[in-house]
């Protein structure tokens, strides 16, 4: 047990807790033999999930909580109030270090402000970002920020630049990631205010393979591993990615039952269509770190499945042992500061 990644699991977080959460940690502890998993929620509703699986009981452990934040609660009020909630309990595993990590699908604001002002910021850190993996033609690339911190200044867009790549390089194996600002030409003068101040930063950093700006219709082929802009327009950019995708889904599917004609040729083509349609599938990347914190914090969209529950356990994994708050400590901050509660 010594030797196992400790990750918390908000139960109740997401629109289909606490039925998806319990099933991806199933799934995941079922992959994953060097996982334990702590399932955080009100316990009798938890347990009444765990009775219809098979599993090693030494990987799953329920720790109670009585209550839950919902969505529409005030973050700051409802983390101050509401202590023994699964997410202020899963926060406080991962500042006291008895666990490695926290997935939560539930209420983003009180993850945010949890993770600030309980798991606590690396010192030098100044805004932590939530950095998702997104689907391009090459791969993936990581978007950083995309909901975090909607008014940001550059220097915070630059510490965004080096964390994204040391993720990019040690949990994608990433060789020198080209980190990119996104910007609504790629001419250095364009852009509003705080692209102007920060492209220059960008372009002088040391730290990174900076390649200048990215316009947003470039980010699907590809053109950079890390995409860097405050969160207001990397959460536009997300949405409309996500909103895009399914809506291009459902006119395939739509096109393909047209006719018999049509029919016939999607049996032809659909293993190959099925392996791509598959790695522009949001799920299969897991959940968006919130970098630049203590522990590890990941949020996973509210309407998360099974499968990126499982799969944002496995990240953290990955995350653990390449010690990425160790390496963003290293550039970026000193010493670890405590959260406050």
């Amino acid at each position: 047990m010594q030797d196992m990644i400790k990750v918390a699991v908000d139960a109740m977080g997401g629109d289909y807790a606490p039925t998806e959460m319990v099933k991806g940690a199933i799934d995941a502890v079922t992959m994953r033999q060097d996982i334990k998993v702590f399932l955080i929620g009100q316990e009798n509703v938890v347990r009444q999930e765990l009775a219809k699986y098979s599993y090693q009981g030494a990987q799953i452990e329920v720790i109670h909580a009585e209550e839950v934040i919902e969505t529409a609660e005030p973050p700051v009020m409802a983390i101050r109030k509401k202590k023994k909630s699964s997410i202020v309990i899963g926060m406080n595993l991962v500042k006291e270090k008895k666990a490695d990590a926290f997935v939560s699908a539930g209420s983003s604001g009180a993850i945010l402000v949890g993770g600030q002002v309980i798991v606590g910021r690396i010192k030098g850190v100044e805004r932590p970002p939530l950095a998702p993996l997104i689907p391009t033609e090459q791969g993936v690339s990581l978007l950083i920020d995309c909901g975090a911190n909607v008014d940001a200044r550059a220097s915070h867009l630059v510490q965004f630049a080096k964390m994204g790549s040391i993720y990019m390089e040690n949990v994608l194996q990433v060789k020198n990631p080209k980190v990119a600002i996104v910007n609504i030409g790629a001419e250095e003068e364009k852009g509003n205010a705080l692209v102007k101040e920060t492209f220059p930063l960008l372009k002088n950093c040391p730290d990174i393979n900076f390649v200048g700006s990215i316009e947003a219709r470039e980010i699907p082929h590809g053109g950079a591993d890390v995409i860097v802009c405050e969160a207001f327009v990397g959460n536009v950019i997300l949405k409309l990615y996500e909103g895009v995708g399914a809506t291009f889904l459902s006119m395939i599917k739509q096109g393909i039952m047209e006719t018999p004609r049509s029919k016939l040729g999607a049996l032809l083509v659909k293993p190959a269509l099925k392996k791509t349609l598959k790695s522009f599938d949001a799920s299969e990347y897991g959940g968006a770190p919130l970098l630049g914190l203590n522990g590890l914090v990941v949020k996973t969209h509210g309407s998360s499945k099974a499968k990126e529950v499982t799969n944002s356990i496995v990240q953290c994994v990955t995350f653990k042992e390449q010690e990425i708050n160790e390496k963003i400590r290293k550039q970026i901050g000193t010493s670890p500061i405590d959260g406050e509660q």
